[in-house]
């Protein structure tokens, strides 16, 4: 039975990564930031679990620059295990934590291609759970996800849960990632509970989704929806690249921790410099909520031959990389964000305003 104890998420300050061996900066700074975090929270309950959000040890340059995709695969992408969860893995023994963390990372499936992948690493240092991203933040990112090779990752890995919603069973509960624009989609924190998912990593998210409120209202409502933790820090102040001089603050702060009734049991709102959130994990008390409520543990009550009805006609399209690199971003936004708002239209899901077509950028109707 796994007792009480403090989740630490960090808000780190992070520069963007072009080469491999510039992440090494970034991981030191980890190491600092954990040191500081672990002895300050573990005066209330132990330490256990240490968070590090995403883009902590590569940046976003993918993003900001839209960069290559082949060439960030080979130059700025790095394997899991590799030398960086090693690294991290010492101070998860060091500390005797679970690490939970992100990067953008190589699959020996896939040659020249890269994926987004949130792992956890144990006390013993040893890689325990990967997951691949699945929901990117479309309009920039370049990962390539399950569905976007969706032939070949179903030949690998089948068609499970396991497959596309992992989850580590684990000494402090059972593990899950829904990283950054997966929480924008319920369906894919409800595939990590229905895998039995008991805390879940949920990070990072960009101002000014974070001031309008945007990830505090997911954070919460996935936790309050599916009865978990959720362990929720964003990134600090952002360096563009290894010689930028000034910062920014992108992500606009709004840490947080949320417990399985939704409520913010730890939470840190300013975001420009380096800090933590920390908050309590309270694994049996969620089981046994979840055993003994009558109405608030709403997975038992499911009408699934109902809600698969909303899904049977497909809408994203899968395979689109599967015999190609990623789009760049005139591409995707021609490519595919044109194309799935017209089609919306198309079925009628939605309807167009008035304006719809005449505008620059806008798909013809």
């Amino acid at each position: 039975m796994p007792q009480p104890y403090t989740a630490v998420g960090l808000v780190p300050t992070v520069r963007g990564v072009r080469k491999r061996a510039e992440i090494e900066r970034n991981l030191e700074h980890i190491a600092h930031m954990i040191a500081a975090a672990a002895w300050l929270s573990s005066l209330d309950l132990p330490v256990r679990l240490v968070a590090v959000p995403e883009g902590a040890l590569q940046g976003f340059t993918d993003e900001v620059f839209d960069l290559d995709h082949v060439t960030y695969a080979r130059e700025t992408a790095i394997d899991i295990p590799g030398p960086e969860t090693r690294f991290l893995g010492d101070l998860a023994r060091h500390w005797n934590v679970f690490i939970m963390a992100q990067a953008k990372a190589r699959h020996e499936a896939f040659p020249d291609r890269f994926f987004n992948v949130g792992f956890a690493i144990d006390p013993k240092g040893e890689v325990a759970l990967k997951h691949y991203k699945l929901a990117t933040l479309y309009p920039v990112e370049h990962s390539v996800t399950p569905h976007d090779v969706w032939d070949r990752w179903i030949e690998l890995y089948g068609r499970t849960l396991d497959a596309f919603y992992p989850v580590a069973d684990t000494e402090i509960g059972r593990l899950g990632v829904l990283m950054a624009n997966e929480g924008s989609y319920p369906e894919n924190a409800r595939g990590l509970a229905m895998n039995g998912a008991e805390v879940v990593y949920r990070a990072s998210y960009p101002h000014p989704h974070t001031g309008n409120d945007f990830f505090e209202i997911q954070n919460r409502a996935r936790a309050l929806d599916n009865n978990f933790f959720v362990v929720a820090p964003n990134m600090g102040t952002y360096y563009l690249d290894a010689d930028a001089d000034l910062p920014i603050d992108t992500f606009g702060g709004r840490s947080m921790i949320v417990d399985y009734k939704g409520r913010i049991v730890g939470r840190h709102d300013y975001g420009a410099g380096s800090s933590y959130v920390a908050g309590t994990i309270d694994i049996e008390a969620m089981r046994d909520h979840r055993t003994r409520a009558q109405w608030d543990n709403w997975m038992k009550d499911l009408r699934t031959e109902v809600y698969q009805t909303i899904y049977e006609q497909p809408v994203y399209p899968k395979n689109l990389y599967l015999d190609r690199p990623p789009y760049n971003h005139a591409e995707f936004r021609r490519e595919v964000i044109d194309r799935q708002i017209a089609q919306m239209i198309e079925r009628k899901i939605w309807t167009p305003p008035g304006a719809y077509g005449a505008g620059p950028g806008k798909p013809e109707r």
